[in-house]
């Protein structure tokens, strides 16, 4: 089969790989119908994630339908179409029956080397990392499903591929990082990066009733598609002063709630933030801890901190502010499953509308590496790469 696969850093190709087989009774496997480049993806592609290996195939959100399954009691039968979370879920540890998906505790097979990291072992990933289990992406033609009676949903009757796919993980991450700030309504909301995880954190919070939702961003498409999802306000950190702005909306106090969809790629230059950021690059290139800084200046006392940007290492971090003014971190890869029946109705009565952020197409695995480059450097308007492979 055709797979984008990792063979070092900026350097993605369409390989020929074997196709996968089954390897036990609850696995399936999938033909691919729909795959996207999530920007998770670009650390990867950037050597930012630990323990890739040259071939590893790509890849965390995808769709598909079933073409084989691993016992005929399996709950999936040949022909269904399923969208499958980027967390793979045992369904039996304490964790995964808390509801807490992306902390199961046997879904990773590389589980002590993610302790030796982590202090704990964090649930298998597709397509990221042998810290993360080193199982297949789903950029790929098939795809091999480990603990398939779990966590993957069976698409609604009448819902397109485009329309599933994101419930696999963008969606989801963006809510989770709204539902995290426990929102009552009326709030202001500031959110660094209107990526795709900021634009759904953006249409999450003008569902969840936020009352000011201040989108921070400098590319021009993205600013376009941040009031389009429902942004009241946007900065541009590039001519403005991003604290003193939130306090002019706020009318002084601060952001009730921020949420930091930039994560490790973050940059800055302006003051004593810029040099806390500069001096971290010198120590590592790969934890940039700009916007998770400006974050903790910007929001009010006793505010929360939602942090859905993908972090691999340690960063500095103002602990005098988050203790002096007593806030609220919460952060985490998302718990996937926990929302699919939430989600799932929004976007079937058209309350949220998934595709408004899809600006690529491609019908070609081949097409791959050139559309992640495309969307690395933010060239052509590139917010969202979708494959259509059915």
């Amino acid at each position: 089969m055709r797979a984008l696969c990792w063979h070092g850093k900026n350097d993605i190709r369409c390989d020929t790989v074997p196709d996968p087989s089954i390897e036990d009774s609850r696995d399936v496997i999938l033909k691919v119908t729909a795959c996207a480049i999530c920007g998770s993806d670009l650390h990867l592609m950037d050597g930012q994630m630990p323990s890739m290996e040259s071939g590893d195939v790509l890849g965390h959100e995808f769709m598909g339908e079933v073409v084989e399954v691993g016992s005929p009691e399996h709950p999936l039968k040949k022909g269904d179409r399923v969208v499958v979370p980027f967390n793979i879920n045992c369904g039996q540890c304490r964790q995964c029956k808390l509801g807490n998906y992306a902390s199961c505790l046997r879904s990773n097979r590389n589980g002590e080397m993610a302790a030796k990291q982590f202090g704990y072992p964090t649930a298998g990933l597709f397509g990221y990392s042998h810290l993360t289990g080193g199982y297949w992406g789903g950029q790929a033609e098939y795809v091999r499903v480990p603990m398939a009676d779990v966590a993957p949903m069976k698409v609604p009757e009448g819902m397109d591929d485009e329309h599933a796919l994101f419930l696999s993980d963008i969606l989801p991450t963006g809510w989770q990082a709204i539902d995290y700030l426990d929102l009552q309504g009326g709030e202001s909301v500031a959110i660094w990066g209107a990526g795709p995880v900021g634009l759904f954190a953006i249409k999450s919070a003008q569902v969840m009733k936020a009352g000011r939702i201040i989108a921070i961003e400098t590319v021009p498409e993205r600013i376009a598609l941040a009031r389009r999802a429902g942004a009241t306000d946007v900065i541009d950190p590039s001519n403005e002063d991003v604290l003193e702005r939130i306090k002019e909306i706020t009318g002084g106090e601060g952001a009730d709630a921020v949420v930091d969809c930039v994560g490790m790629e973050a940059s800055g230059h302006h003051g004593a933030i810029g040099v806390l950021n500069a001096i971290q690059e010198k120590l590592t290139s790969s934890q940039r801890p700009y916007a998770l800084e400006q974050m903790i200046q910007a929001v009010r006392p006793s505010g929360i901190v939602s942090v859905p940007g993908v972090y691999g290492g340690p960063v500095p971090v103002n602990m005098g502010a988050v203790v002096q003014k007593g806030l609220t971190i919460r952060s985490g890869q998302t718990h996937v499953k926990r929302y699919l029946d939430t989600l799932t109705p929004l976007i079937q009565a058209g309350t949220i509308d998934p595709t408004f952020l899809i600006t690529h197409r491609s019908a070609n695995l081949a097409e791959g590496p050139d559309l992640y480059k495309t969307f690395r450097d933010k060239q052509d308007g590139c917010v969202k790469v979708v494959f259509n492979l059915a």
